[in-house]
């Protein structure tokens, strides 16, 4: 029987000084070798992006003791990713977290999400991988809940592992953990954002904008990420990127190019 630890690759989009990823480290920790690459700098919304247009700077710090490998970097939480798989590991992570982001990604908020697409990185690099977000924003929010069920999601993906091509979004409600009624395997609810641009001139007469709006629930399903976090459940929706509308596939052979 093996005794090898895991190797735990964890990243973020909130940035390396961020408390949600101490806390993902102090959690982590506890189950194999931590290495952590994440930015330098906040990368939230930032999606999949890719730095291509300049070179990306990697510098290794101590921001998390003597006995974590850690690394900030320039570039996006794909680039993170990257890098680290390429020019930071030694051998291919056992496991790949993302967060906690300070946050929620749930719903919608997966496509435009630096965190899951840190996890979505490492998923298509073959890598069991897991984004956690506490739908809390504040620095200062309490992480304690978060750690508790990052703790019990990891101990059941070490144990049983991912069907392949598949990652796990999970969102944990801003609630004290007495709280938490425990988790929901879901589906990301249908939901959007209803932007709006808030038009202002600067100093010298030129215009520039502001990005606002409101976040708009569609669905009504029992079965979905947002009912489950207004229920004070931590919801848990496997994710994939593979983006193929196969149910279309059918209907769009039947036209006549």
């Amino acid at each position: 029987m093996s005794t090898k630890k895991p190797l735990i690759l964890i990243s973020n989009d909130d940035g390396i000084t961020a408390p949600g990823i101490l806390a993902t480290v102090e959690v982590m920790k506890q189950f194999g070798d931590v290495v952590v690459v994440a930015p330098d700098s906040p990368q939230s919304g930032m999606g999949h992006a890719i730095t291509i247009n300049q070179p990306l700077r990697l510098v290794k710090n101590n921001q998390f003791g003597p006995d974590v490998e850690s690394y900030h970097c320039s570039g996006t939480p794909a680039d993170c990713v990257k890098l680290a798989v390429d020019k930071v590991m030694h051998r291919k992570p056992d496991l790949l977290i993302s967060g906690v982001n300070h946050g929620s990604n749930a719903s919608i908020n997966v496509i435009y999400s630096g965190t899951m697409s840190a996890a979505m990185e490492g998923a298509i690099e073959g890598i069991t991988s897991i984004g956690f977000s506490l739908t809390n924003f504040s620095w200062e929010a309490d992480f304690s809940a978060s750690k508790v069920y990052m703790h019990k999601v990891v101990a059941q993906v070490l144990a049983h592992g991912l069907p392949e091509g598949t990652l796990l979004s999970v969102n944990i409600p801003d609630v004290p953990e007495k709280e938490i009624k425990g988790l929901k395997v879901c589906r990301q609810a249908r939901a959007k954002w209803v932007e709006e641009f808030d038009h202002r001139e600067d100093p010298h007469g030129r215009d520039y904008y502001w990005l606002t709006g409101k976040f708009v629930n569609l669905d009504k399903g029992e079965d979905t990420d947002e009912w489950a976090l207004s229920n004070n459940y931590v919801s848990v929706v496997p994710v994939q990127y593979d983006l193929t509308a196969h149910h279309a596939i059918q209907t769009i052979n039947s036209w006549e190019f």
